[in-house]
């Protein structure tokens, strides 16, 4: 698996769409796995844990960070509201929401990975893994809002560069940058 700092946002719109499209004809699991994490912000480790329970009909998702340690609660917005009341119809409360067709047990780090990488391969992009579902809701986050200090309390990092140059906004700046740069 690629390093975090080699996997990219999202940063085009209609790519995130074209993505659902491709997602949505394959696997109704994979495409929630994918709407969910644009939209939530949680590390993949601590999404793939979750169970119907945990989300159904809830304003926030309450986790222990695998990384951290550290209790966080995550809004769930409208849309994602919907997703999951549509995802979820059927399923028991205790089933995971992303479960492996081998036994009793949600999809694991490395299949999560594999759906990603197609599916981005049949869109033309490169440079996707796990991380990418949560930089690319950092990368709009901060599009839409202008404010790191807010994302990088969400994502619980240490200082506002880490939360930039995590979602790739410094990368931006410097090619930015020199793009209006000559001498």
């Amino acid at each position: 698996m690629g390093k975090s700092t080699t996997v990219q946002p999202i940063r085009n719109k209609q790519k995130i769409e074209e993505i659902k499209n491709v997602l949505k004809t394959k696997s109704e699991r994979d495409y929630f796995l994918f709407v969910m994490g644009i939209n939530c912000g949680l590390r993949i480790s601590d999404m793939l844990q979750l169970t119907v329970r945990e989300v159904l009909g809830k304003q926030h998702i309450k986790i222990k960070e695998s990384k951290t340690d550290k209790y966080k609660r995550f809004r769930i917005n409208a849309t994602l509201q919907n997703e999951i009341l549509k995802y979820t119809t059927g399923m028991n409360e205790d089933d995971y929401l992303f479960p492996s067709r081998k036994g009793d047990r949600p999809i694991t780090r490395v299949q999560a990975y594999r759906i990603l990488n197609e599916v981005a391969a049949q869109v033309g992009l490169e440079e996707i893994g796990t991380h990418t579902l949560r930089k690319t809701f950092g990368y709009h986050f901060y599009q839409k809002t202008k404010d790191v200090a807010m994302l990088q309390d969400i994502f619980n990092h240490s200082a506002p560069s880490v939360t930039k140059r995590y979602i790739g906004i410094s990368q931006d700046e410097i090619d930015e940058a020199i793009d209006n740069f000559s001498l």
